[in-house]
């Protein structure tokens, strides 16, 4: 018998009990789906986190402060009316800082393995007037990534008087869309040392999405626009005010130096961290629930694979006289291994097509049910998105355990004796 005609008799020979096969393909099927859903889940989050990054800047910068914030979460509602009495200043990261001093800057800039700083000025507005009504206005920090995710319009130019708005504001700022908002002006009102308030006039460049790391919680202004609106609250006052920043960016030459510049800066008594930093614990613990999901599938498959050796064990049994006629007209004992484990491979074949085409239909389904229901207050996150390497592995990884539990029932039909069988009952 030739390897096409075993291959033939395997597939022949499998589909004969198909009661049996139907159940240890259904085994089989359940811990592929479960494999291919877990594995989808981690790339869609990992990918979501990824373009939160990329909308925090390049890898190659540390964001500095004064010293550790204090974190505050943000809730993502719209804007607040003002209060007069209401000091508190946040920012678009959701956290309250202590400002940089000139001094501070320069000791950033001679730190060994930074290229170049980027200071941020601590811009706190009075309010934001809006369609006659006056808001609680706290300015983001001027973001420079590239992913930062937009409902329409683009983020704030260098060198206008622009800002971009969270889409949760759009309604409260009195815009019927975000479309409507693109365009339009709101004024930001400053009050300078000597208690002059002044109105500055800023362009709606954009409507920003939310994001897991809360970004684009506040509206966020051109560099240029919150440097002019620092400008007038430091003026009016008797004295020169020393520069105070919120924050500075510090571009590195090499970002493997990250940790040493880290170190040098935190003996000088301020804080840096990459967005790695700051979004790394979102990271370690997605990737550790997908683990846990993905041992639960493996246990799965494993007690799949016991699955198909029952059943060609069985099938061995019941076969003793056929696998003694077939030794005993010549089929060599390689061959009769080879049938029964790719026996074994077929199952799991026909396991993993429909478990890993089952979880690519369902995750893609489901992943834009909830995009536009429970995690709509998350745009841009799709929670399953497969990798056709991943599918690939998933199905490699099936087809594998199913031969090695093939192994066993095929070693025991390979060593048969011919004569011994033929007498079988």
């Amino acid at each position: 018998m030739k390897w096409p005609d075993v291959v033939g008799s395997a597939v022949t020979s499998t589909l004969r009990g198909r009661i049996r096969t139907v159940l240890t393909v259904v085994a089989v099927f359940i811990g592929a789906l479960t494999l291919t859903l877990t594995s989808g889940m981690g790339t869609g989050v990992n990918r979501y986190i990824d373009e939160t990054v990329a909308a925090f800047g390049d890898a190659d910068t540390l964001y500095v402060q004064k010293s550790q914030p204090l974190l505050e979460l943000s809730t993502g509602t719209g804007p607040q009316a003002y209060d007069p009495q209401d000091t508190q200043v946040s920012t678009g990261f959701g956290v309250s800082f202590a400002g940089l001093s000139e001094e501070n800057i320069a000791t950033v800039e001679d730190t060994p393995g930074v290229a170049q700083v980027q200071p941020v000025y601590n811009v706190v507005p009075t309010y934001l007037l809006a369609d006659g009504e006056k808001f609680q206005l706290a300015l983001g920090v001027p973001v420079h990534g590239t992913g930062l995710q937009m409902v329409t319009g683009s983020t704030a130019a260098e060198g206008a008087d622009e800002i971009a708005i969270p889409d949760s504001w759009v309604s409260d700022l009195g815009f019927v869309t975000a479309e409507d908002a693109v365009g339009e002006t709101l004024d930001v009102v400053m009050t300078d040392q000597a208690g002059t308030e002044r109105s500055f006039e800023a362009r709606v460049s954009g409507v920003t999405q939310a994001s897991l790391a809360g970004v684009a919680m506040n509206p966020l202004p051109s560099t240029s626009f919150n440097e002019r609106l620092y400008a007038y609250q430091t003026s009016g006052g008797p004295t020169e005010v020393a520069a105070s920043y919120i924050m500075a960016r510090a571009i590195m030459d090499d970002p493997a130096q990250a940790s040493a510049v880290q170190g040098e800066l935190e003996q000088a008594g301020m804080v840096a961290s990459t967005v790695e930093d700051q979004l790394g614990m979102f990271r370690t613990v997605i990737d550790a629930v997908i683990w846990i999901l993905n041992t639960c599938a493996v246990i799965a498959l494993l007690a799949a694979s016991l699955g198909i050796v029952n059943t060609l064990l069985m099938s061995v049994q019941e076969r003793t006289r056929e696998i003694g006629l077939m030794k005993a007209l010549g089929m060599s004992g390689p061959k009769v291994f080879g049938l029964f484990s790719l026996e074994a491979v077929f199952i799991g074949l026909v396991g993993a097509v429909l478990g890993v085409s089952t979880g690519v239909v369902a995750g893609s389904w489901v992943a834009g049910v909830l995009a536009e229901g429970f995690l709509a207050g998350l745009p841009g996150l799709s929670l399953f998105a497969f990798q056709a390497h991943s599918l690939a592995l998933i199905a490699v990884a099936v087809l594998t355990i199913a031969f090695l539990a093939g192994t066993i029932p095929a070693i025991r039909a390979a060593g048969k004796d011919p004569i011994t069988a033929l007498r079988h009952e």
